[in-house]
């Protein structure tokens, strides 16, 4: 059976990339991974940046292998984590790494900021959770720099990588709602919010939607990959959870999702946003998603305490293999120690195996003692966030969800699928796990003519073409109900 048309996914995520080969048609769907690379932050002059032209260099050796993977490519897609940025000078030349969201650049911006604009108003008119990092304080944190007075062109780093690959500058609409300067109301720039803010409105690119076209590679990156040409570079949801959330196969409209990585984020896709002062109290988001959805959800801190952990522990020469640890985790008595993974102790790099001790000690837990009882802590942690993540969504939205979808690179670990569906008192169903390479890919296919519907009908493929795990609950939620109130998060 011949397949209809064969794309290459660019999935940046917050700790590693890969690029994917998707070929769609026919009732068809097949990703697989033709290259990884690693992303890893670098420290400059006292700055935590992100090396965006290693990651770039990644990008074409990927495009590379995935041409002599397929034989040739329709199509080019790029998502990345969101947030952060490139700033570019009149000539469109890159004015100097981008800063990486856990610098400490912005430790007391967001406080400043919202004396000039009440928290109340910001969330009114973008919807978006505060978090300290968001784009708006990152932005307002640059403004006395030299970079900053020399840009002309600010761009999310999916349409950063976009523009070097086709020469042609936009700005993605589920990725730019989540820096806290678009107006849900419009779906257009804030630029009355920039203005109040300083910050200048035309940096800002012309917004464009997934599945509109981006352009081509240019002839200097088809002769770089080898890649027979003309390619297009076609947009799709680059903010990694929005095309991820795309790949969920859900087969009912009344689900919850998990796309659980570096970060978890936990939530529910509804047709309009939810502005009230409820939803803003509890730091839910709310932000666009792929045709016309929000992504309704709460970050949760995520796998990033235990991929730190298991930095620390291979820096100091300490036993690191995953899998056991698992298992060995998997054999602690559940809710030995306990802490709150949002706490802001644990945002930044560093020694994480000491910090989570401290903030368990904190909420006057016991600390864990061994690495086992380290990596049970963080998890029955991360399955209480999760809990209570979702209970609130629910409670937000007024609807209840019969099924707890877990995308990404979590659904591989069985312990926390578990751990979650006990906690949440719900069935979870796990994978797939590439989700957003092949959100990435669908949106692309769709685009191309390949596969015709919404999101049900790409969902639906996904569901008919990818294997599962199901975890039913198995414990009391008294236990978990009480485990939470330990560390705030009944």
């Amino acid at each position: 059976m011949t397949l209809g048309v064969t794309v290459a996914a660019v999935d940046l995520g917050a700790s590693s990339g890969r690029v994917m080969v998707g070929r769609v048609g026919d009732g068809r769907l097949e990703v697989h991974e033709v290259s990884r690379l690693a992303n890893v932050p670098v420290r400059v002059d006292g700055s935590l940046q992100w090396d965006i032209h290693g990651l770039y260099r990644g990008i074409l050796d990927g495009l590379r292998a995935a041409g002599r993977d397929a034989g040739g490519l329709d199509s080019v897609g790029i998502d990345s984590w969101a947030i952060d940025y490139g700033l570019l000078d009149a000539s469109g030349t890159l004015l100097g790494n981008p800063v990486h969201y856990r610098d400490e650049r912005t430790a007391d911006v967001m406080q400043r900021v919202l004396k000039t604009i009440p928290a109340a108003e910001l969330y009114r008119r973008s919807g978006i959770q505060f978090l300290p990092f968001n784009t708006v304080y990152q932005l307002v944190a640059a403004l006395p720099t030299a970079s900053m007075a020399a840009a002309k062109t600010m761009l999310l780093i999916p349409d950063l990588v976009s523009f070097w690959l086709t020469g042609e500058m936009g700005a993605e609409t589920t990725n730019a709602s989540t820096t806290q300067l678009l107006d849900i109301a419009t779906g257009d720039w804030a630029t009355d919010i920039m203005a109040r803010l300083g910050i200048d409105a035309a940096m800002f690119a012309a917004l464009r939607q997934p599945g509109s076209s981006a352009g081509r590679l240019s002839a200097d990156v088809v002769r770089e990959t080898g890649l027979t040409g003309p390619v297009g570079v076609t947009v799709v949801g680059s903010h990694d959870t929005a095309s991820a959330v795309v790949a969920i196969p859900a087969t009912t409209e009344r689900f919850g999702y998990i796309s659980c990585g570096t970060w978890s984020l936990v939530g529910l896709e509804l047709g309009s946003p939810i502005l009230t002062d409820a939803s803003r109290e509890a730091n839910f988001t709310n932000e666009a998603g792929v045709d016309g959805t929000t992504r309704f959800l709460r970050n949760v801190m995520g796998l990033w305490l235990l991929q730190e952990c298991l930095r620390e522990w291979t820096a100091r020469g300490l036993p690191a293999d995953l899998e056991t640890l698992l298992a060995d985790a998997a054999r602690v008595p559940a809710f030995t120690a306990l802490a709150n993974p949002d706490d802001a102790a644990l945002l930044a790099p560093g020694d994480m195996p000491a910090r989570i001790a401290a903030t368990c000690e904190r909420y006057g837990q016991l600390a864990p003692r061994t690495q086992a009882e380290t990596v049970r802590c963080i998890l029955d942690s991360l399955a209480l966030a999760h809990r209570a993540a979702l209970r609130e969504a629910q409670e937000l939205a007024g609807r209840s969800v019969d099924v707890l979808h877990i995308v990404g690179g979590g659904s591989r670990n069985a312990l926390l699928c578990q751990l979650t569906a006990d906690a949440c008192g719900v069935p979870v169903v796990a994978g797939p796990v590439e989700a957003a390479a092949t959100g990435n890919v669908l949106v692309q296919a769709r685009a191309l003519g390949a596969v015709s519907g919404g999101l049900a009908d790409l969902r639906r493929l996904v569901a008919d073409n990818g294997q599962v795990l199901h975890y039913e609950p198995q414990t009391s939620q008294g236990l978990w109900a009480a485990a939470a109130a330990r560390v705030g998060l009944a």
